[in-house]
């Protein structure tokens, strides 16, 4: 415990760091915020240094349960020190309600309980779009490149963060060097779609906000209307198309940069089934919306369902319309596509397409059984077999995950939100997707919440972004005996 704590000193000194950015923001705008940050910045520093330096003897190289809870510890301190800023600049700001934003920036959820967020500060609004960043590749796997400086190696806390397959994928041969290498490809993305949503339209300062957001697939925004702001085809396009890339896994990035070429992709399953997925729901929906008469023109209704069907789909969370306001069938579908359509690696949130695919080739392989039960047929996924006891930990996940949908959706009912709204806001939480339907649908946000339900919804959402695995082993008695 005493080595996690050491660690974890270390990572709060590190994230000190990050209060840069915000830092400088307010000095060119001049929003009188800079003194904020440098508080905050100390006051992050301060508590790491001073966790570091009471248990610097007990440092050592971490084991695997070390990891799963500095991990869970790392994400919920990160987000209370986050709050810090919101809460100076803010006013009448509640902790409650800053947590809640402070975790969503981090789990880049980009559920907000803030409006008017236009007139908001220009060095607070960018803070919210820098937690999306830092939480999109995960800052765990930014630290574990740097742990070694400090003595402490990092193939643990990897491991425990990473999601799917990609855990076991070493794109280079030492781990801080794959980390490094989706952290850089990470970057150049980012620096990539900002340059283009400024050439689609958007100023520098929207430009590097939505870049942050969008690489992250967080859904922040610093307007009210989100991405309907501006109203623009242009930006629109490109923001589907930095959305895509997002949801999926970046060491397939990592892979086609360093050789050269696009064939990485060509073999990619996860990949293959998305696109095809979001190709037919787009084409479905929009038919449907179109048929139902809310809008005139199909080439509209094809526009507003690309946009909003991708962004929940791939669980970014940006609006341009109120779909919660289109025939329910087309909402529904939209945020239950949130719980599959990202990919393992990826920086969205879910079940995960490996997941799905491991799931139904296992649906197929029990009916084929069923007729032939001596028949021997592994799980594939695309030309790779998938070992029975990943499968079986598929299937594990699934019932978990489904369990504390269901766990936490009675606990908003019991509380008396709506059913629409207690199941679309637990749904939109753990998979990290932002926006939900009722009272916290597109065209509101989570303001109305009572203290409790908002800290269900953010206990949902710090869940979805462990992936409910890392969080739900230290409630188990045998993590705790040595």
């Amino acid at each position: 415990m005493l080595a996690v704590v050491n660690v974890l000193g270390s990572m709060l000194m590190l994230f000190s760091v990050t209060y840069v950015l915000p830092f400088v923001t307010s000095l060119i705008y001049r929003d009188g915020l800079a003194i904020d940050f440098v508080v905050a910045s100390a006051l992050c520093a301060a508590s790491g240094l001073v966790l570091w330096a009471t248990t610097r003897r007990h440092k050592r190289e971490l084991r695997s349960r070390d990891g799963f809870l500095l991990v869970t510890l790392a994400w919920v301190l990160m987000s209370l020190i986050a709050t810090v800023p919101l809460l100076l600049a803010i006013p009448g700001l509640t902790f409650t309600d800053a947590f809640f934003e402070a975790m969503s920036g981090l789990s880049t959820t980009g559920a907000t309980v803030l409006t008017g967020l236009e007139h908001l500060p220009p060095s607070v609004n960018l803070w919210r779009a820098a937690l999306h960043w830092y939480g999109g590749m995960g800052i765990i796997v930014l630290v574990v490149a740097i742990l070694p400086i400090l003595g402490v190696g990092g193939m643990q806390l990897y491991k425990a963060e990473t999601p799917g397959p990609v855990k076991n994928e070493k794109l280079t041969p030492r781990i801080t060097q794959t980390a490094k290498a989706l952290w850089a490809v990470y970057a150049l993305m980012t620096i990539a779609c900002i340059g283009a949503l400024h050439l689609a339209g958007m100023n520098w300062f929207d430009a590097v906000f939505h870049g942050f957001s969008t690489m992250a697939l967080g859904g922040f925004s610093n307007y009210d209307a989100s991405i309907g702001h501006f109203d623009s085809l242009s930006i629109e396009l490109v923001v589907i198309l930095f959305m895509l890339i997002s949801a999926m896994n970046f060491s397939r990035h990592f892979i086609a940069w360093q050789q050269k070429s696009l064939r990485a992709y060509a073999t990619d399953s996860e990949a293959a089934a998305m696109l095809w997925l979001l190709s037919v729901g787009v084409l479905g929906v929009s038919l449907f919306v179109w048929t139902s008469g809310v809008y005139e023109e199909f080439p509209v209704a094809l526009r507003h369902v690309a946009f909003n069907l991708v962004a929940l789909a791939t669980t970014c969370g940006y609006a341009t319309q109120d779909y919660a306001a289109w025939p329910i069938f087309a909402p529904i579908m939209m945020l239950m596509l949130s719980c599959y359509v990202c990919n393992t690696g990826s920086t969205g949130g879910g079940i995960k397409m490996f997941r799905t695919l491991v799931l139904f080739r296992q649906a197929l392989r029990e009916l084929l059984l069923l007729v032939h039960p001596q028949a021997v047929t592994p799980v594939r996924i695309g030309t790779h077999i998938v070992a029975n006891h990943i499968v079986f930990a598929v299937l594990a996940f699934v019932v978990l995950y489904f369990a504390t949908v269901v766990v936490l959706t009675f606990a908003l009912l019991a509380s008396g939100l709506d059913f629409m709204s207690s199941f679309s806001a637990i749904i939109a939480c753990i998979n990290n997707a932002g926006p939900g339907l009722g009272v916290v649908g597109p065209a509101s946000n989570y303001q109305g919440l009572t203290d409790f339900q908002t800290w269900v919804c953010s206990l949902a959402m710090l869940l979805g972004r462990l992936e409910i695995f890392s969080f739900l082993v230290l409630l188990t008695p045998a993590f705790w005996k040595r």
